[in-house]
């Protein structure tokens, strides 16, 4: 039953925006934050180079301070911010669509779990977060 339901596209749809909604409230309130995200569904622009990508954890924790909190994006879709990595802080814009996003940190206490993100197999093609968006727009226009 559960997979059922987290594996539901109207499903992915409320939880997106509630994340969205969650972090346009934080931001508003300028409350620094961290979340994890399942690294298959975040793209990194410029790709960061394999001695650093290798060792991020399947989940990793990216925390939304200082300068990359002040540069946040929110898209409908995705959240976009800039973060340095490893000991050169190589530079990279960090897109994270909200889907993907499993936990939301403040202040070392979790605020928001979204057991959608768990779901590794539906990351494997990052293209199908959109697909699986767009399905939905239809189902919803024809209803």
């Amino acid at each position: 039953m559960i997979l059922d339901i987290i594996s539901n596209s109207r499903y992915h749809n409320i939880v997106s925006q509630q994340l969205r909604e969650i972090i346009q409230f934080l931001t508003e309130q300028g409350s620094e934050f961290g979340i994890t995200a399942n690294v298959k569904a975040v793209s990194f622009s410029p790709e960061l180079p394999a001695v650093i990508s290798e060792k991020l954890a399947p989940f990793p924790m990216f925390m939304l301070a200082n300068y990359s909190f002040e540069s946040i994006k929110i898209y409908d879709e995705y959240l976009e911010f800039e973060a340095g990595f490893g000991k050169e802080n190589f530079g990279s814009i960090v897109k994270v669509p909200y889907v993907a996003i499993f936990q939301i940190v403040v202040d070392e206490s979790i605020l928001y779990i979204n057991p959608v993100a768990t779901q590794t197999g539906m990351f494997e093609d990052k293209n199908n977060i959109s697909k699986s968006k767009s399905k939905l727009k239809l189902a919803t226009k024809h209803s």
